[in-house]
């Protein structure tokens, strides 16, 4: 199965980059949007996400990929919610705004423009590639 791309937010005041960082490697947990949480289950380890700032900076600031695929959410105390484990592999040399995003018509059809209340959404290869390219990597 071919490697998968995702846009995983997090409030930075709550969980950053630079918190996930300093762990190395976190537990991706809390998500109880039901879309979100089909996502979470459709990871597999290698796959790779766009670690997303949300509420505060409003930008992709890095990659993550996954390490440890779903599990019974540990902050879920029905159990109904699944969780997964994630380490950082790199800050992006620039950061990507929204508004860069939202300007930019090859983006146009992201599902986290489509849905903007989902907190981890599927990235399509071309997507991703296309904001690699404005972060200048």
């Amino acid at each position: 199965m071919a490697k998968q791309f995702w846009l995983m937010k997090s409030e930075p005041d709550v969980y950053s980059y630079d918190n996930l960082v300093s762990e190395g490697e976190g537990t991706w947990d809390g998500v109880r949007n039901h879309s979100a949480a089909i996502n979470l289950r459709n990871m597999k380890v290698g796959d790779e996400a766009f670690f997303y700032h949300s509420n505060i900076g409003l930008e992709v600031v890095a990659i993550i990929t996954i390490s440890q695929e779903h599990f019974i959410d540990p902050t879920d105390e029905k159990g109904r919610f699944v969780a997964v484990k994630v380490k950082p592999v790199r800050k992006l040399k620039h950061t990507v705004t929204l508004k860069a995003i939202k300007a930019n018509p090859k983006l146009a059809d992201m599902e986290m423009l489509r849905q903007s209340r989902l907190s981890v959404a599927p990235v399509r290869p071309a997507e991703w590639k296309e904001i690699l390219k404005m972060a200048g990597e």
